[in-house]
């Protein structure tokens, strides 16, 4: 029973770790990345469709992304959904196909992201820590029932732990890359 919540631990912590790197591809860092599109939903026949689903990402120079919509007729839709996604960014249409020319980050908006991505990273951390509690709690209990030693249960809390310092560890790294990459001119 504690191997499983062991097991419960690490599978959450895993998907705290992989939260925070869904959310760090999202910040921007003057360079395209379809990523950045992923929040965007584009109407498509009365259904809101994510912008992947409805045309071709291509990303032909590092500062821009291109969009090429399966189906012609809605490329004023792909624009509007864009500019109502409030990414900072201006599409422009050519017709057949929409151009985002990404802006270079200026000096002041770059130190505003690696506070934000900061901030996110802390936010991780917490999350870790709370999976830590919830983990220590539920091997305390199984020791009040009798049901593990209190050397077992000291055995398991501390292997708890050193899962949490790994994830902590990985969590600092991620964030210590997207802040290398934002500061990098």
């Amino acid at each position: 029973m504690a191997d499983e919540i062991l097991l419960e631990t690490e599978e959450k912590m895993q998907n705290t770790l992989d939260a925070l790197n869904r959310e760090l591809s999202k910040v921007r860092t003057g360079r395209a990345n379809p990523q950045m599109l992923d929040p965007v939903r584009v109407d498509y026949y009365g259904a809101l469709s994510p912008i992947n689903q409805v045309g071709n990402i291509a990303v032909p120079e590092p500062s821009q992304l291109l969009i090429k919509p399966y189906d012609r007729s809605i490329v004023k839709d792909i624009e509007k959904a864009i500019l109502a996604a409030n990414l900072g960014v201006t599409p422009q249409n050519e017709g057949d196909q929409i151009r985002i020319v990404i802006p270079p980050l200026t000096e002041e908006r770059r130190k505003d992201l690696v506070k934000q991505v900061k901030k996110t990273g802390e936010d991780s951390k917490v999350a870790i820590r709370n999976v830590r509690r919830d983990a220590n709690d539920a091997i305390k209990k199984q020791e009040k029932a009798s049901d593990i030693s209190e050397d077992d249960s000291k055995g398991y809390q501390e292997d708890v732990q050193t899962l949490t310092d790994e994830y902590i560890e990985k969590i600092n790294q991620s964030v210590l890359a997207k802040e290398k990459d934002l500061m990098t001119v």
